[in-house]
């Protein structure tokens, strides 16, 4: 899946920098340079929507439709 996400960066107060991403609320991360945290952040997006499709699929009845959407 590609998809195009915000990553909020700010420096942290110990050193190093913290993220995160409005669109996926929960996903955050840190590391010590920029690149760092925005590889951290785009570890925990993809952590967290996995989970989330895991999840949802679970609970889907056999006959139900599965299909894409575009968007953009």
């Amino acid at each position: 899946m590609k998809a195009e996400f915000t990553a909020i960066i700010e420096a942290a107060p110990t050193g190093g920098f913290w993220a995160i991403c409005p669109e996926v609320p929960g996903a955050n991360g840190q590391g010590e340079t920029i690149e760092e945290t925005k590889t951290s952040l785009r570890e925990a997006i993809v952590l967290i929507l996995d989970d989330r499709r895991t999840d949802i699929l679970r609970g889907l009845p056999d006959d139900a439709i599965q299909d894409t959407v575009l968007i953009g």
